[in-house]
Parts: C-alpha cells; sequence; structure tokens
C-alpha cells in the first residue's frame, strides 16, 4: 500500500476527458435540486448528468440546469440498479464517470481537482473518490482505536482501508491526496474501462447497505484507488428512503456477511465475530444512552445473524440471486 506522503498531486490540463455524472435518486427533489446547484457552480463543468429516478418528477431539473445536459432515466428500484442503468446510458465518447449521491454539496472546484488528477494518473489508476470534509465521528470511535481490533484484524485504523473480517475504515478530511483500498459512494469517480469490466452487485436491493465497498473493493483488486483531497464535499444525509433502525440492523449483518463471503483473502469467522461485537455494542448503547433506536438495530442485528444460521444449514456460503434488471424509460428535454 502506498502511503499518503508518497502520492503526490499535480494539477495539469484538466479539460481532456469527457466526463458524465450519474445520479440515483428516489424523489428527493430539494436535495437533488441542492446538489445540482453546486454541479453547476464547479470550475469544470461535466460534459453530461444522468439521473435515475423512480419517475419523471426530476425532469424540471433539465430545464433549470442548461449548463449540465441533464438526461433523465425512470427506473425504480435500487441504488445498484439505477448506477448499473446509468452506465448503460452513457455516451460512446464519455472516459470518466462519477457516481454522486443526491444529498450531497461539492465545493466548486471538486471536479477540477479530480480531472486534473486523472490526467497525470498512471494507467493504473481505476477510482477516485472525493474528499468528505464534515464527516461525522463514526460508531464508537474510541473503542474502535483500541490496538487489539487491529491485531484481531477486527478493524483496520488506517484511512481507506479494508481488515480481513470485511469492515473498512473511511478516509475523509485529507490534507494530502492518499491511496486507499476503498471507496465509499457519496462522490466517486471510475474511468470508462473499469466499468467496461465492473458493474454494482444488484444483490444489494431497496437501501443498498454496503454495496459501495463491495464494488470499490473489486475494483481495488486489479487497479489503483486513491482520494483526492482538494475535491472537498459535503454531505448532508437525507431521512427520504432510509430504513427503520431494525430493518438497517439487519442489512448491517446480513450485506457485510455477504460482502466477506464473496472473497476468499477474507474471514468469515473474523467477520462473525466482529459482527458479534457491534451487536452487543447496539445493545449496551440501548441501556447506556437510554435509546430505542439502537434497541431496534440490536434486534435486527440478531435477526440477521438468525438468517446466516438458518442459510448455513443448507449452503455454506451466500450466492449473489438472479437478478432481472429493468429497462430504465429514458426522458430527454427538448
Amino acid at each position: 500500500m502506498t502511503p499518503a506522503s508518497k502520492l503526490v498531486l499535480r494539477v495539469v490540463g484538466a479539460n481532456q476527458h469527457n466526463i458524465a455524472i450519474v445520479i440515483p435518486t428516489i424523489g428527493r427533489s430539494a436535495e437533488l435540486g441542492r446538489m445540482l446547484e453546486s454541479l453547476a457552480a464547479q470550475t469544470r463543468l461535466p460534459n453530461e448528468v444522468i439521473i435515475v429516478d423512480e419517475d419523471e418528477s426530476s425532469r424540471a431539473f433539465a430545464d433549470r440546469f442548461p449548463q449540465l445536459n441533464i438526461r433523465v432515466l425512470v427506473l425504480p428500484g435500487s441504488a445498484t440498479a439505477k448506477r448499473n442503468a446509468g452506465i448503460k446510458a452513457l455516451r460512446r465518447d464519455v472516459a470518466l464517470v462519477g457516481f454522486m449521491d443526491d444529498d450531497i454539496v461539492l465545493e466548486p472546484a471538486a471536479v477540477g481537482a479530480v480531472a486534473a488528477f486523472w490526467e497525470q494518473a498512471k494507467s493504473a489508476l481505476g477510482g477516485t473518490g472525493c474528499n468528505y470534509a464534515n464527516a461525522p465521528g463514526g460508531f464508537a470511535p474510541a473503542l474502535k482505536r483500541l490496538p487489539i481490533w487491529a491485531a484481531l484484524g477486527l478493524y483496520q485504523p488506517q484511512p481507506g482501508g479494508v481488515a480481513r473480517s470485511g469492515f473498512q475504515t473511511r478516509a475523509s478530511g485529507l490534507q494530502q491526496t492518499a491511496r486507499v483500498r476503498w471507496l465509499p459512494s457519496g462522490a466517486t469517480f471510475y474511468s470508462r474501462e473499469v466499468l467496461e469490466e465492473f458493474r454494482f452487485d444488484e444483490w444489494f436491493d431497496s437501501y443498498s447497505y454496503l454495496e459501495d465497498l463491495d464494488f470499490s473493493y473489486r475494483v481495488g483488486r486489479k487497479y489503483q484507488l486513491a482520494v483526492v483531497s482538494a475535491a472537498n464535499f459535503h454531505h448532508y444525509p437525507s431521512q427520504v428512503g432510509r430504513p427503520g433502525a431494525y430493518l438497517f440492523g439487519k442489512k448491517e449483518v446480513l450485506n457485510r456477511f455477504y460482502f466477506v463471503s464473496k472473497h476468499p483473502e477474507l474471514s468469515r469467522g473474523l467477520c462473525c465475530l466482529a459482527l458479534l461485537i457491534r451487536t452487543l455494542m447496539n445493545l449496551a448503547f440501548s441501556v447506556v444512552r437510554m435509546h430505542r433506536g439502537y434497541l431496534e438495530r440490536f434486534g435486527g442485528n440478531l435477526a440477521g445473524m438468525g438468517m446466516i444460521l438458518w442459510a448455513r444449514g443448507g449452503r455454506t456460503r451466500h450466492e449473489p440471486r438472479t437478478v432481472h434488471p429493468k429497462e430504465p424509460r429514458p426522458f430527454q428535454a427538448a
């Protein structure tokens, strides 16, 4: 792994790549409008923006932001299915593809900084992430910093790392561009070459928790990944379309175990141990903080573990479901 100090950003000509931005959304018109305003204010505009929404409610944005060359695809379903539909709809001349969440705000130089980094990058580069400027503290950060977790392979303290348990560490608030092993979904860019080879796994349906870890980790096994420190964005999580604490707790277990089961270099045993610790922490927090959400999350964790044990009675690994993606209905503003 190349340390952050060895990866230096050189600003060179940034206009050689045609850039498309794909935004999966779920009826979050206020958040999407705010995000598009930040995109329209970029010092380097993308060549096109593809919005994949549940219905045609996003069509008004094509008239509101003509400089973004917006296309709208109508496709109900998960974020993974919508991102794959966006990939399929890309123009032939697009070389660099950004995937943005609808509830982020980009700082004005973000796209330009990413484009500049790609212009000077080596061919081994497969994906880059923007720098999460207002990242929260995370889940029990003090406990995660205890050396025992890293020694056991349960947690990776290095920003952007992935432990053998399948638990990842976020790289955010960076002062220098750094190599990483995975990229979160908020604001990431991948080369067209990578997207010809990889697709988002549509096993991660509805609220697609950890689909970004799954996709970027697979890409990172073959290509280099980096977070560009000069490309800042802010995340303001929308509550629209998010699951309740019980459902999230269940996905917290099932999706993590599924991800680890796909990669033999990761450990299902360590994953189960880490999930057990996370489950007990949720129970403890429900008591200490007197918070019902943690208790519901604990219940979801138990349900997820029960489902894994039941499934393992008939098979040893979770396999992806057969998915028949729906074809999106395109909309192009006149």
